[in-house]
């Protein structure tokens, strides 16, 4: 396992991060907590340090069963979960007002049977509640020791400058980012450079497109949000462009006897050497395989390869942006 500290902190994590979205058990096909729990006891015995859960996955249901799955463990551990994600009335509401970070940091920390919370990020950006009203209100949950840190997620460079000011009080920063997605590198670069975050990577293996399991037939039952053209990595043009990249993959894979998905997450690792990928985990399998990637690197003529072939399909227009429609 590799391992790493997290920009402005103290916090040393493995550089894998098991992600919770599936773990919330809804709209990622037929899933199993038992299967989670499994997962992430893997995770475990294989030095994974670093979970990663939101309050709206499952509507709270990722954190529940984080914490099960964890148990006693939850002091050998980061766990990073994420608040500004209101439901309600059938309603999906951005909301960074501190009334509602009391409120859903306590819930967060009752699902997660914990008194503190590692790192606690804003999902989503408001663009209502002024950043020194959200910065102040961390800062007290933190001086009040229901958190350790706080960070940032699908921040734009258009909103940047309003963080700025706030250097050296995020410790990461989030974005989807991909073989298949690379439209949000420039925006982890830049935080990384201004703001001094540290970046991670959602979304790293499109969803599961660069896992290597799908061809241009793939149809998904109701129960998977996949099926909706907004997952565009799973739709026309866009897929068939992902498909080419996966045939790459499949070759550097057998070079080192390991899966797409090993080798997509390595070139994350490779391509941005202070990057941790974040991947949605639905059982121990899917975990043993996933952490192929650690330990070894890609060579310079396969890093490019990828990097040459990933960029041949970056053409997607904003109006195409995963996360409008990913509640």
């Amino acid at each position: 396992m590799e391992y790493l500290r997290l920009n402005n902190s103290d916090l040393t994590v493995s550089r894998f991060c098991m992600g919770g979205c599936p773990m919330g058990g809804f709209d990622w096909g037929e899933t199993n907590q038992q299967d989670f729990i499994r997962a992430i006891h893997t995770a475990l015995a294989e030095g994974v340090t670093f979970f990663d859960t939101a309050d709206t996955y499952g509507l709270g249901q990722s954190e529940r069963t984080l914490a099960k799955g964890l148990g006693n463990h939850r002091k050998d551990v980061v766990i990073q979960t994420k608040f500004g994600v209101r439901v309600g009335n059938g309603k999906t509401i951005i909301d960074n007002s501190p009334t509602w970070i009391r409120e859903a940091l306590d819930r967060s920390l009752k699902r997660l049977n914990t008194d503190y919370i590692d790192l606690y990020v804003v999902h989503y950006w408001d663009k209502v509640t002024p950043p020194e009203e959200i910065v102040a209100e961390l800062e007290r949950q933190k001086a009040a020791g229901k958190i350790r840190y706080f960070g940032l997620s699908n921040v734009r460079t258009s909103e940047l400058p309003q963080c700025v000011p706030y250097k050296g009080q995020f410790v990461t920063a989030q974005h989807e980012f991909s073989l298949c997605c690379r439209r949000r590198e420039g925006e982890l670069r830049q935080m990384e450079e201004e703001m001094d975050t540290t970046p991670m990577t959602w979304g790293s293996l499109g969803q599961g497109v660069l896992t290597g399991k799908y061809n241009e037939n793939v149809s998904f039952p109701e129960n998977d949000r996949r099926r909706r053209e907004v997952y565009i990595n799973f739709h026309g043009e866009k897929l068939r462009q992902n498909l080419r990249i996966v045939e790459t993959l499949k070759k550097i894979a057998a070079n080192h006897n390991v899966s797409c998905a090993a080798v997509a997450i390595r070139f994350i690792m490779d391509y941005l050497p202070t990057a941790i990928p974040i991947t949605g985990i639905k059982s121990a399998e899917q975990m043993k395989d996933n952490l192929k990637s650690m330990d070894w690197h890609l060579s310079p003529e396969e890093l490019c390869l990828l990097n040459n072939v990933s960029l041949e399909g970056e053409q997607e227009s904003e109006e195409n942006i995963l996360w409008q429609k990913a509640f």
